[in-house]
């Protein structure tokens, strides 16, 4: 399945192939103080592929907090956050936010609430390796995006 997904205003934009095909997408609402005020709403498919593009890099901030081991893809133009990535052992994993996206039945994601609270760096960036998308690239164009 692929799934495209954008912030708000369409700079940042990714293309998720979900393979194989799921029955139900699972979605963390995470619990951190900067997921709750952003609503956000995380999913991977460790198996799957990623590809990120921006349209206008002057308009991505990159934003870390806490473990500083997470970077939120933030949108500028929008406040908007499509992505969060992690470079671990020079690997770089991802998630998505299931409220970017475009054009996927409501009924196939299944939310539930997740804390990370007490999770040290070690297992976190373990749990972020098996978890995550570990396939991530960011491209000058994903297809679909306006010329």
């Amino acid at each position: 399945m692929m799934i495209s997904g954008s912030c708000h205003c369409g700079n940042v934009r990714f293309q998720l192939d979900w393979t194989p095909e799921p029955s139900e997408i699972p979605a963390r609402e995470c619990s951190c103080s900067f997921c709750v005020k952003h609503g956000g709403v995380w999913t991977s498919c460790p198996t799957g592929a990623l590809r990120v593009s921006v349209r206008d890099p002057q308009r991505l901030s990159r934003y870390r907090f806490g473990t500083k081991t997470a970077e939120f893809q933030l949108c500028t133009a929008c406040g908007v956050v499509p992505v969060v990535t992690s470079l671990i052992d020079g690997r770089l994993y991802a998630v998505v936010s299931v409220n970017a996206f475009d054009g996927v039945d409501p009924a196939l994601i299944r939310r539930a609430p997740i804390s990370f609270d007490g999770e040290g760096e070690g297992p976190r960036l373990a749990r972020r390796a098996k978890h995550w998308i570990g396939d991530v690239r960011f491209v000058d164009r994903v297809d679909g995006d306006a010329a």
